[in-house]
């Protein structure tokens, strides 16, 4: 199951909660190997980020299909270099239905890079090579997982195998994707379908290789639909490939890795054939035994199949929308609307069923008109390249707002249902079928502000399925919505048996707006994990802002409001919330390391401090920036952000190579408490310098700007 279904088992209210998750037990555990036993000097030496998945989970290859790439970045003594990683040939993953979901990996997993070392490296000392892994692991749900990995190496002259992982690491290096002089390649396209024609390069080439598959580099190549392979007389063979319908026109090569479960080699070596080909301007015309005889297909994958977990998604949407009519702005009219039917078609039974059936087109067209919106937001939002929005901070922040904006309205802070309401009492009171149709869409309309719980998951859930999807989940829950009012058209007399609308519906609707303060919550805590712990406060810090424009509009839009009053309310309102998402717009933490890095600005990375590590770092004559800090500590975040996001000192920070070190006093640490004592200090903020040859450290005043961090390193 797509990641991007699973917030639509909100469609209960209760079940809203299963988004806040018991557990963080990786079901991926991630370590670091080695080819050999040591380093030597100038020599590359070829290491692995080792994956060990649980049975029926997977991680991502380079173009995971839907999915999230793995990340190493890599923490390395000066002098060191590290190659990309070298990716394995992948596999066509499949949920427990047999559908397609992405492209990656199972089981025990090695994912090579070279290192190289710097040649003046000094025999027999030690060197710790570290990295920061981040991956996302899948089986029925997904959730991301990271992991800080270390290795520590001695520096000899000569190195041996490791007899762990060696053997091992050397034969998947060697398996590793690439071409060979045994098969000739060549690529055409049409409108819709890449043509990949490969042909033996002799006679005594290896027989044709069975369960081909190709996965492309990019996004070119739809991933998840079927590939076809057709067989010609002259031993080569045809993949008939389909284009994605949202790839680059301009795509002028077919690039990525075609593989086959025997391997491309006559001793079964070689599972990845790597493809770099240039499109020909004209198709080749396949080659067949006689005139009468059409190429035979070898291969003609399965067609992929409606998942059997999408009827259990359209069950909870179909309950969804008849829970919708409980909300208090739906269930009184219920009644009256049927016996509206009833007297509209004058107690002719077959009257009032039209007149029931009219209405239900009017929700369903009400339901499809916000699912085409929703489409095309989704189209909008793929070309922004949101193919996994859970995965972007700024998708997390928005939705977190959307569902506080919600929560605040179930909890009777304001209100937004009344107007819409008056807005379409005319076309309610129309005769006829005009009547019952606009009544459908009143009550879709009117019921839409009520249905927190069930659609607003949906509609964040929308961006992410496909539109058939979508269509089919908007669908099902107009006919949970409309279903009641056709019943009763047919059965008016069962009126009768409803429940009286009282006061237990303003009661129902306070108490369905807690799940989705948890939800928020568990938001919240996904955004940390996703940002800096300043954009994370800020964040926090703009969702009040946006309840607080939220309070301001319920105050003082109450019905019987002066319009003076009114005015004053929507227009502080709007100032607030827009204040609000500027001030928790969050950091991109991968963005933002991509772009101080192409402006040649390099992140700090910082280090656990301890009186020891200092000591060792003063020994070895380094420059050491020490933040003594918390995470309660509202100056130390400001200081972090005006010093630390500038361009001037991240570069004099690099060319330095100063060493930056973080005492975290968030919790109580009796080594931190003495250190600050040692200089008559009991709070934080507090930052030293310590220059090489010097007995004391430069102090730094609570407040810090740029100039005068850049002045302290340069004294």
């Amino acid at each position: 199951m797509r990641l991007a279904r699973f917030p639509l088992f909100a469609l209960f209210a209760l079940g809203l909660t299963a988004l806040l998750p018991l557990t963080a037990r990786a079901h991926v555990k991630a370590s670091l190997v080695a080819a050999e036993t040591a380093i030597v000097p100038g020599k590359p030496v070829q290491v692995a980020l080792r994956f060990v998945h649980d049975e029926h989970w997977h991680t991502y290859w380079l173009n995971p299909g839907t999915g999230l790439v793995t990340t190493i970045a890599w923490t390395l003594p000066p002098g060191w270099k590290a190659s990309e990683i070298q990716w394995p040939a992948p596999k066509a993953l499949k949920d427990r239905t047999g559908t397609i979901v992405g492209n990656g990996y199972e089981g025990d997993l090695l994912l090579p890079v070279t290192l190289t070392p710097p040649a003046d490296l000094s025999l027999g000392m030690s060197v710790t090579l570290k990295a920061a892994a981040e991956w996302l692991m899948c089986e029925e749900v997904c959730m991301p997982g990271d992991a800080k990995v270390s290795l520590t190496l001695p520096v000899a002259a000569s190195a041996t195998p490791d007899p762990a992982f060696g053997a091992r690491l050397t034969a998947v290096v060697a398996s590793l994707p690439r071409g060979d002089a045994a098969w000739k390649l060549s690529a055409t396209r049409d409108a819709k379908n890449v043509t990949l024609t490969v042909t033996a390069a002799a006679a005594n080439s290896p027989a044709v290789p069975p369960d081909l598959r190709f996965f492309a580099d990019d996004n070119y190549i739809a991933y998840e639909l079927p590939q076809i392979v057709t067989a010609a007389a002259n031993g080569s063979f045809v993949l008939t490939l389909p284009i994605s319908p949202d790839a680059p026109k301009d795509t002028a090569k077919l690039a990525g890795v075609l593989t086959s479960s025997n391997g491309w080699r006559a001793d079964g070596s070689l599972p990845g054939l790597r493809v770099d080909l240039a499109f020909a301007t004209t198709a080749p015309a396949p080659v067949q035994t006689n005139a009468s005889a059409p190429a035979a297909p070898l291969v003609n994958a399965t067609t992929t199949a409606a998942p059997v977990s999408l009827l259990g998604t359209l069950f909870l949407a179909f309950v969804g929308g008849l829970i919708l009519n409980l909300m208090p702005c739906v269930f009184p009219v219920l009644g009256i609307k049927i016996l509206g039917f009833v007297n509209q078609a004058g107690q002719d039974k077959k009257k009032v069923i039209l007149h029931g059936l009219v209405f239900a087109l009017g929700v369903l067209l009400s339901f499809w008109t916000l699912a085409t919106v929703l489409a095309v937001l989704r189209a909008g939002g793929d070309q922004l390249g949101w193919g996994f929005q859970l995965q972007s901070p700024l998708f997390v922040f928005a939705l977190a707002a959307v569902m506080l904006i919600f929560a605040m309205n179930m909890s009777g802070v304001f209100e937004f249902g009344l107007s819409a309401t008056g807005v379409g009492s005319d076309l309610q009171m129309k005769s006829g079928f005009a009547g019952s149709f606009f009544t459908g869409v009143l009550a879709t309309v009117v019921a839409t502000p009520c249905s927190a719980p069930f659609l607003a998951p949906a509609l964040g859930a929308a961006l992410t399925l496909s539109t058939v999807e979508s269509f089919a989940v908007f669908t099902a829950i107009a006919i949970g919505l409309a279903g009641p009012y056709l019943l009763l058209s047919i059965f008016p007399a069962a009126v009768k048996i409803l429940p009286r609308p009282g006061a237990w519906m303003e009661t129902f609707k306070q108490f369905m707006a807690f799940p989705l303060y948890a939800t928020v919550a568990y938001l919240t805590w996904v955004l940390a994990g996703q940002t800096t712990e300043n954009g994370s406060l800020m964040a926090l810090f703009g969702l009040v802002l946006i309840a607080l424009g939220v309070w301001f509009y319920g105050r003082y839009n109450a019905p019987g409001t002066k319009p003076a009053k009114v005015r004053f309310g929507t227009v502080t309102a709007a100032l607030v919330f827009a204040v609000g998402v500027w001030t928790g717009w969050p950091e991109d933490i991968a963005s933002k390391t991509a772009a101080a890095q192409a402006a040649g600005a390099p992140e700090v990375v910082w280090e656990k401090w301890s009186p020891e590590t200092v000591a060792k770092l003063r020994s070895e004559g380094k420059t050491i920036y020490v933040d003594f800090t918390a995470r309660w500590c509202a100056t130390c975040q400001t200081n972090k952000k005006i010093v630390f996001h500038s361009d001037a000192v991240l570069r004099a920070f690099a060319a330095k190579k100063i060493v930056t070190l973080r005492a975290d006093w968030t919790n109580k640490d009796p080594a931190i408490t003495t250190e600050l004592a040692k200089y008559q200090r009991s709070a934080v903020p507090f930052n030293v310098i310590w220059q090489p040859g010097k007995t004391e450290p430069v102090i730094l005043p609570e407040l810090l700007t740029p100039s005068i961090v850049l002045d302290a390193v340069k004294s």
